[in-house]
């Protein structure tokens, strides 16, 4: 089984409190004779449901050497879980959680911008700490 990411934990826990029902940890996602666990290195997909809204949230720390090369990860892994759900799940709509201090750092500087306002990725904002999630971004 993958290695969670850090943050799994905080953002699991953030969408309880906000309301929603845990109903996959992982989410596993089947294409042909493949099976994407939708984790790449620290990375883990938590599924939830909550009033007949379905999403999978893909967690990422966004802690490595280059923020840049970890967008660019992040962003590919994105676009793979996406078309596989279309494929799929085409119900359930995947969203990319971030730490409030990384997506400043990123989203609100002009290369981040540009995918929000591209409307490239679904994002969820939230606090590590108190475990709760700031902002919801379509």
């Amino acid at each position: 089984m993958p290695v969670r990411d850090i943050y799994h934990n905080p953002v699991k826990n953030a969408l309880i409190k906000d309301g929603w029902t845990i109903t996959d940890d992982p989410l596993i996602l089947s294409i042909g004779k493949k099976d994407v666990f939708v984790d790449l290195g620290a990375e883990k997909l938590i599924a939830a449901e909550k009033e007949n809204q379905k999403i999978a949230v893909e967690i990422k720390s966004f802690i490595g050497k280059s923020q840049v090369n970890d967008l660019e990860n992040a962003l590919g892994q994105y676009i793979l879980y996406h078309e596989i759900l279309l494929e799929n799940q085409e119900d359930r709509l995947l969203f990319l959680a971030l730490k409030k201090s990384a997506y400043e750092e990123i989203f609100e500087e002009p290369i981040g911008k540009i995918l929000i306002k591209r409307k490239l990725l679904k994002l969820i904002v939230f606090d590590e700490n108190k475990e709760v999630i700031l902002q919801w971004i379509n």
